[in-house]
């Protein structure tokens, strides 16, 4: 009856390991941009945003895999925040661009800060050439992923 081979590996994979130490970083980092109103997801839309191409809700939902329905309700938010604003396009009025305010560009530098700060604790434990090996290697992973890699 106790033939059932018990698994004891998943604590030693890549996927277990990214996913957990990732809910644990991204709790922290939430808890560390709360002060700003903001959640990871505001900081997301905003670092799109930063990269100097207004867009539409629906373009922004696109890149960032969500629902459009979830980029209006965040785009509502950092627009009462005075971190967007919302211009309707010329060429068809149907369609709202968003671009980045001033504060939100202090509110996105604050952001990175925070992640900062957070990046120093995380990698405490490790050297100079095991934290850039470390980077590197995320770097890959997500390029492969289609996520922004920073470069």
């Amino acid at each position: 009856m106790n033939d059932v081979k018990k698994p004891t590996g998943l604590p030693k994979t890549v996927s277990f390991r990214l996913g957990t130490v990732g809910s644990v970083v991204a709790d922290r980092f939430a808890a560390r941009i709360e002060t700003l109103e903001l959640k990871p997801k505001h900081a997301g839309l905003m670092t799109v945003l930063s990269h100097g191409e207004a867009a539409s809700q629906q373009e922004l939902a696109g890149r960032l895999g969500v629902a459009p329905s979830l980029v209006v309700a965040l785009a509502d938010h950092l627009e009462r925040l005075g971190a967007i604003e919302r211009v309707r396009d010329p060429g068809d009025r149907r369609r709202q661009v968003l671009t980045l305010t001033g504060h939100g560009y202090t509110l996105l530098a604050e952001c990175e800060k925070a992640a900062r700060e957070l990046d120093e604790e995380l990698t405490a434990g490790l050297t100079a050439k095991e934290r850039t090996a470390f980077l590197r290697a995320l770097g890959v992973l997500a390029a492969e992923a289609g996520l922004p890699t920073g470069e």
